[in-house]
């Protein structure tokens, strides 16, 4: 017996320094899994040297290495895993307070924050207006690589201090390069400054004019469709996108807030017809959006889109909106455009679908800009840190834009805009960038009122001015 008490022993002492090497060198990282596996096998060793019961030598790690043991860290992860709902039995929606940290993005973290922002100070003293400065901007993205074949996108915007929406939200399902699926909250491809919306991507402060009351930019529906890039020469590419949406739930008032009239008027355009609501619909018909973009050459694009969808409760009338665009970049120049015309059908009659009213059925409208790139070498040499030939560039801009927001109506040039601006801008880095602007718009005919339906005088202005002034990066 005694032989046998002495043959056990020597297998635990043979074992015991592994356990406590183990328990020093890996102790981080070693699971509560793996540990019980270690001193399991070392119980099975000492049976088969005859130990049972109580006589077992003690097997397990020691709990006091010349110092008291310490409690294992909590991580994030491990309560994920502890408190995750199980698959075959159990409730969901049981568990511990730690139940909150039950979400897969714990365990493997896979979301990306970025944003931007801009200030802008404006200045209208020609119009009657005082200056200002605001805080136009601050948009959070958030995006998230589920995996190789799901990914999430958003976007969140604060604007002027005060006001919060949800800009864009997507579920993207990739098959492949051609053919992809989209679900969310979508930015409406019709024209490119809509998709390109960004502050530090332009280069002038303001959108143009017919990005904001013909297409309606940001302009974002429910809905759900496809997209995909095709590349029919090693040389020239394809892209496009197709969604079927909402369309304009607004244009007789929000729910519970119904109009005789519609709000498509020669004074904000398409604008007023957008709904911040998602779970609204003023009708049970939906609308068909798209653009395809063909560039033949690197530097050069052409993009052709268009809507169509109802825009009354009775599904009855269409609202028709085509738009080309256009790129065209060589060297420091750059050329770039956008003309959209739209169609709305029955306008200049109330919901009831009787009494006429002055709203329009046409809108046209273009805009044309000229960009140049340069950086002076000497701004280099006296500041090379401020002044990097590599990222740093200067912009100067000339930009005219036109529209017509009743084309049709009896009562000459109601609705139309003219403008021209110029503009100087630095970007210390592609992500940042400053500007200057001065606006001159030699006319705008407008009814003089913002009442729908109250229609005044046809109110003319000429020789209008502004100065902007705006920050803006990534982030």
């Amino acid at each position: 017996m005694k032989q046998w008490w002495l043959r056990g022993t020597l297998v635990a002492l043979f074992f015991q320094p592994f356990l406590i090497i183990s328990t020093l060198a890996w102790g981080e990282t070693l699971t509560p899994a793996q540990q019980e596996a270690v001193r399991q096998e070392v119980q099975r060793i000492l049976r088969e040297q005859g130990y049972t019961g109580k006589d077992m030598p003690p097997t397990g790690p020691p709990s006091d290495v010349g110092q008291p043991a310490k409690k294992p860290r909590k991580r994030l992860e491990d309560l994920y895993l502890r408190d995750k709902p199980k698959t075959q039995s159990g409730s969901t929606m049981s568990g511990s307070g730690s139940l909150v940290y039950a979400r897969p993005f714990v365990a493997a973290p896979k979301a990306i924050l970025g944003g931007y922002m801009d200030v802008a100070y404006t200045n209208r003293a020609n119009q009657g207006d005082e200056s200002f400065f605001d805080q136009n901007r601050l948009v959070p993205f958030i995006y998230g690589d589920v995996n190789d074949h799901v990914k999430f996108a958003a976007e969140i915007e604060f604007e002027h201090g005060n006001e919060l929406g949800i800009e864009f939200a997507i579920i993207d399902y990739l098959v492949n390069e051609p053919f992809n699926v989209r679900a969310g909250i979508i930015l409406m491809p019709v024209g490119k400054v809509n998709l390109l919306h960004d502050s530090p991507l332009r280069d002038l402060t303001e959108r143009p004019m017919v990005s904001r009351r013909i297409i309606p930019s940001t302009w974002d529906e429910p809905g759900v469709g496809v997209y995909g890039t095709f590349y029919p020469t090693s040389l020239s590419q394809v892209n496009y996108e197709i969604y079927v949406t909402s369309g304009f739930t607004n244009a007789f008032g929000g729910q519970n807030n119904p109009n005789a009239t519609s709000n498509i008027t020669t004074i904000n355009g398409l604008r007023s017809a957008r709904s911040s609501s998602t779970s609204f619909d003023n009708n049970s018909g939906k609308a068909v959006v798209g653009r395809v973009a063909f560039s033949p050459i690197l530097g050069i694009e052409i993009g052709g889109s268009g809507f169509f969808g109802s825009y009354d409760p009775g599904s009855k009338r269409s609202l028709a909106l085509w738009a080309v665009d256009w790129t065209f970049q060589r060297g420091p120049l750059e050329f770039i455009g956008e003309s959209a015309w739209a169609y709305i059908k029955g306008n200049n009659l109330n919901a009831n679908g009787a009494t006429f009213n002055t709203n329009p059925r046409r809108m046209q409208g273009y805009y044309m800009q000229l960009n140049y790139h340069f950086l002076p070498q000497w701004l280099t040499d006296l500041a090379p840190s401020h002044f990097r030939q590599e990222v740093s560039t200067f912009t100067a801009v000339v930009r005219w834009e036109a529209m017509s927001l009743g084309a049709d109506l009896a009562t000459p040039n109601l609705g139309e805009r003219e403008r021209l601006t110029v503009g100087l801008n630095f970007r210390p880095t592609e992500d940042s960038v400053f500007k200057t602007d001065f606006q001159y718009s030699p006319q705008e005919i407008t009814n003089g009122t913002n009442n729908i339906g109250a229609i005044s005088e046809p109110r003319r202005r000429i020789h209008d001015t502004a100065f902007l002034a705006s920050w803006q990066t990534y982030f």
